[in-house]
């Protein structure tokens, strides 16, 4: 039997009328007969008594009837709950941000959510670029935001570029550096630095302009994962900051003698393999908004 058949016999129970609920159907009577017989030739037993004109509910019906109801109930909440998932109005995503990312679209992405989709789930981690891209193969997270310099190409990968942000080296407001017409690399140093952890790209870039010593694992003194923490250190000492310009408004960029002229590069990765939710297609949607504001 299918859902269209158990919805003849609910509404045939409700009007008690074969005209009646053939009308109702849009149905020829003879149509909707078969289609109960149907039913009860499947169950193996009378579902209506028929006196006159009347029909009623056998108590084999009733049982019955109970049954299909929930049946049919449960197939209407199906399909609304797919229309409010294909409208982001419900469901679950989880997204896994890297450091510089997660600075800017954390707080961002879970106002949208609260404001825009108040019935969704959203779950964010963060974590290093390894980790993040081990859970997404594990499924346990539904897309990353990351700067993908530091992805290593993957054929399972699919990768979106969302936008290229310059870095610089920073300080704060009164950093004996920070009116300096030209700063070298030999000035940085003598200075604390502070960085998350580069990609090879960005340390190639670093090479390049100014030499060995720029490399990250000579020139850093202090590494995290949360720029948010680096950024205060900065705002808060000597310390020079190596980041994404947006990351630290406040702070000063200081002008390179040769200048930086490198750039993060973020982007949208997920699955290939997986097929792709709609709420987090509307979250990536907002991330791609969110990035071009700063």
């Amino acid at each position: 039997m299918t859902l269209v058949q158990l919805r003849h016999f609910l509404e045939l129970a409700n009007t008690g009328s074969f005209s009646k609920s053939a009308i109702k159907l849009h149905l020829s009577q003879p149509a909707l007969s078969r289609s109960i017989k149907t039913i009860e030739d499947e169950l193996g037993h009378q579902l209506f008594d028929r006196v006159g004109r009347r029909i009623d509910l056998t108590a084999f019906g009733q049982q019955i009837y109970v049954q299909a109801r929930e049946l049919v109930d449960r197939a209407n909440n199906l399909k609304q709950i797919g229309q409010q998932l294909l409208s982001g109005q419900t469901g679950k995503v989880s997204i896994g941000l890297g450091s510089g990312p997660g600075a800017l679209l954390m707080t961002p992405l879970l106002t949208h959510m609260a404001t825009n989709y108040p019935r969704g789930h959203l779950e964010i981690a963060r974590g290093s670029t390894s980790l993040l891209v081990h859970a997404l193969r594990d499924r346990r997270l539904d897309a990353l935001v990351l700067d993908i310099r530091s992805l290593n190409p993957s054929s399972d990968l699919v990768v979106q570029t969302l936008c290229e942000m310059p870095g610089a080296f920073m300080c704060r407001e009164g950093h004996p550096l920070g009116n300096e017409p030209q700063v070298t690399l030999a000035r940085v140093k003598e200075f604390p630095v502070a960085s998350t952890p580069l990609s090879d790209e960005v340390a190639r870039i670093l090479v390049d302009r100014y030499g060995p010593d720029a490399h990250p694992d000579v020139l850093v003194n202090l590494r995290c994962e949360e720029i948010a923490s680096l950024v205060d250190v900065a705002r808060s000492t000597d310390t020079i900051l190596v980041a994404v310009r947006s990351l630290a408004p406040d702070l000063r960029a200081l002008k390179m003698s040769p200048a930086l002229n490198a750039t993060a590069k973020f982007g949208w990765v997920s699955l290939r393999s997986r097929s792709e939710a709609p709420l987090c297609g509307y979250l990536r949607s907002a991330a791609i908004d969110i990035l071009g504001e700063n």
